[in-house]
């Protein structure tokens, strides 16, 4: 157990340095026109989202606080690149969407940060070992809901 405990300790700060590196470098990275590398996983969530998200599907999928994003979707709201409507399941909820501009503005940001993403992501790792890491990172997150 003790051997396990520390491999999985390892392996765990080993994930977390690669992870907080390459998004630094990221965030670093001279794509993102006029908006936050944290505003964009907003516009990114929504574009995959044709029937809009409600505030709190968008929280569990950007990873931050009820109040983060709300602050966040409302500077999107105001520069007209997110739009709030009526949710139509539930009278008391919204749904937001991406606005045209939104979309257009998601879309040219999403195709240079993929590109980016894929640099740095093959740049040590061949196609067998991003499956390979795919398939664990997956695990893990099917493991956090167990």
């Amino acid at each position: 157990m003790a051997g396990t405990t520390r491999l999985a300790n390892e392996a765990w700060e080993a994930l977390f340095r690669a992870q907080a590196t390459i998004a630094r470098e990221f965030e670093a990275a001279d794509i993102w026109e006029d908006v936050l590398p944290n505003e964009y996983g907003v516009l990114y969530a929504l574009s995959a989202a044709p029937d809009g998200l409600r505030i709190k599907d968008l929280i569990d999928d950007v990873l931050l606080t009820q109040a983060g994003v709300s602050r966040l979707v409302a500077r999107l709201e105001q520069r007209g690149l997110v739009a709030r409507e009526d949710d139509p399941d539930d009278g008391r909820a919204c749904r937001l969407r991406l606005t045209a501009d939104g979309a257009v503005l998601q879309r040219r940001i999403g195709a240079e940060h993929a590109r980016h993403v894929a640099r740095a992501m093959t740049r040590a790792l061949d196609r067998e070992q991003l499956e390979t890491l795919r398939t664990l990172t997956t695990a893990l997150l099917d493991g956090s809901h167990a």
